[in-house]
């Protein structure tokens, strides 16, 4: 397999992160705050990966992702998922056409939404799970089959998906196979007292900043196959395996099991080193460190997690459970 030289890596990293500090700056033009929240939907994007955003309603999630749209030159689509939408809405279908010259009738493909760079799937958990099945075969392997034809979607290709966490009427949850093909899961929190402010400054007055697009398809492209390049030592990638073994039957702490009801599989791991190098890659380095496998835990085994009832019965949230066991799995390099 060819391996790009470390100079040539260097060189290219430098002119990938001025294009980075760029779309920050425009994607800050309209996001108030927020850093943590658009800096792990800058992984997820740089990593070829995919977001579900959870968050109450009026906190930007759907901002968040047009935003990112606007600033880059890519091209974008909005799904508002409701419960009579239909697999044939997002994927597309055949619809039947005349030929005026010789009055023969055919069969011609009208693509359907998914067949873009970015696209939002808002309120996905508002629709049934036939139509949320739609999405599994491009999340997974970037292409969609309709009518028996295997059709490759553009590239980059990149989906957000939006759930409300507190409206349970009318809603499908969003079954483990489909939640594990989000590489993160982005709680989105109220901002502070100042941001707050900020916001109500910057969203009541005569006209709002608009960011300019500053991302071309092929930088993008350019910069998901450095990050593949960022280098991971072999303690990282045995701390990575220990960490998500620990979500099993393998955890070394009593409470992890029995509060675990079902643990994370490799894909997990899989996450995490990825979101890893994105991370590293972000803060201008070639090599994982610790601190980026630890920030990423959260977001990538949230929903990969499931509880069990006698953690219910404790008062036991997953935030609580992967602290334990960020604790119960000793650090590389420590005692």
């Amino acid at each position: 397999m060819h391996t790009t030289s470390p100079d040539k890596i260097e060189q290219m990293l430098e002119e990938q992160q001025r294009a980075l500090d760029v779309l920050r700056g425009e994607i800050g033009k309209v996001i108030v705050g927020q850093h943590d929240v658009v800096e792990q939907m800058l992984v997820c994007l740089l990593a070829r990966g995919h977001v579900l955003l959870e968050g109450v309603p009026g906190l930007g999630k759907t901002l968040l992702v047009k935003t990112l749209a606007d600033a880059s030159s890519l091209a974008f689509k909005r799904v508002q998922f409701t419960p009579d939408l239909m697999p044939g809405d997002i994927l597309g279908s055949e619809i039947l056409e005349e030929d005026h010259t010789t009055g023969k009738r055919f069969f011609k493909f009208q693509p359907g939404p998914i067949f873009t760079n970015i696209l939002l799937a808002d309120e996905i958990n508002r629709t049934p799970p036939k139509t949320q099945a739609a999405l599994l075969e491009s999340m997974q392997e970037y292409c969609v089959t309709v009518a028996g034809e295997t059709m490759a979607l553009p590239q980059p290709y990149f989906v957000l998906a939006t759930q409300n966490p507190i409206e349970q009427a009318g809603t499908y949850p969003l079954p483990e196979a489909q939640l594990d093909r989000f590489l993160l899961n982005i709680h989105i929190d109220y901002p502070d007292a100042q941001d707050e402010v900020a916001i109500l400054r910057a969203t009541t007055g005569a006209a709002g900043a608009k960011p300019q697009a500053c991302l071309e398809a092929s930088q993008l492209l350019a910069m998901q196959d450095l990050v593949r390049e960022v280098s991971v030592s072999d303690d990282l990638y045995q701390y990575v395996a220990q960490l998500v073994r620990a979500t099993r039957n393998q955890n070394p702490d009593e409470n992890l099991g029995k509060w675990i009801k079902w643990g994370a599989g490799p894909r997990a791991g899989q996450a995490l080193i990825l979101a890893a190098k994105a991370r590293a890659f972000l803060h201008r380095r070639l090599a994982v460190t610790r601190a980026d496998i630890q920030a990423l835990l959260l977001p990538v085994l949230r929903h990969r997690v499931l509880l069990s009832f006698q953690a219910q019965a404790d008062g036991i949230g997953i935030e609580q459970v992967l602290g334990e066991l960020r604790q119960a799995v000793p650090e590389p390099g420590r005692d």
